[in-house]
């Protein structure tokens, strides 16, 4: 179906594709993932996910050994949880044990010279700010992806 007023937002289409995911886990565990290191910390954040929130049990993903300190913290990772929630949506955990999710992502390469001038001058007339900055960051990584199909006069 067309919008009839141009392109609609994208905040107009998220609760469309969202909907299935929070159904199927529920709407807090959608919030608890996004800010997981910010709720336990960096340190189990890195080898434990949030996999499961449903009836009062919080079930989590982590290898064999951090399940052992899980269960000596619990209390403690419960309280964090539903102080991060606002509720006591979490009452139990429950652990299964699952692998590391694999290695970390490489670092971003460095970007070229000439794409970082370029993002430069093209947000030149933009007042400092926040807004500028990522436009910036945006446009360098852009211009850095450099692929051959896109390349001028060059065919794939």
């Amino acid at each position: 179906m067309r919008h009839v007023y141009g392109p609609r937002p994208v905040s107009a289409l998220l609760p469309a594709i969202t909907r299935p995911a929070l159904r199927a886990h529920g709407p807090a565990l959608g919030a608890l993932a996004a800010d997981w290191e910010a709720v336990i910390g960096p340190a189990l954040a890195s080898v434990t996910r949030p996999v499961k929130l449903v009836q009062g049990t919080l079930t989590l993903a982590c290898p064999g050994p951090v399940a052992l300190e899980l269960q000596h913290v619990a209390p403690q990772v419960l309280e964090r949880v539903n102080a991060h929630l606002g509720s006591r949506a979490a009452q139990r955990l429950r652990l299964v044990q699952r692998p590391p999710a694999g290695p970390a992502p490489a670092p971003p390469r460095p970007v070229p010279a000439r794409a970082r001038e370029r993002a430069e001058r093209a947000v030149a007339g933009l007042p400092e700010g926040p807004v500028r900055a990522a436009l910036r960051a945006l446009g360098e990584a852009v211009l850095a992806h450099d692929l051959p199909s896109t390349r001028r006069g060059k065919p794939a």
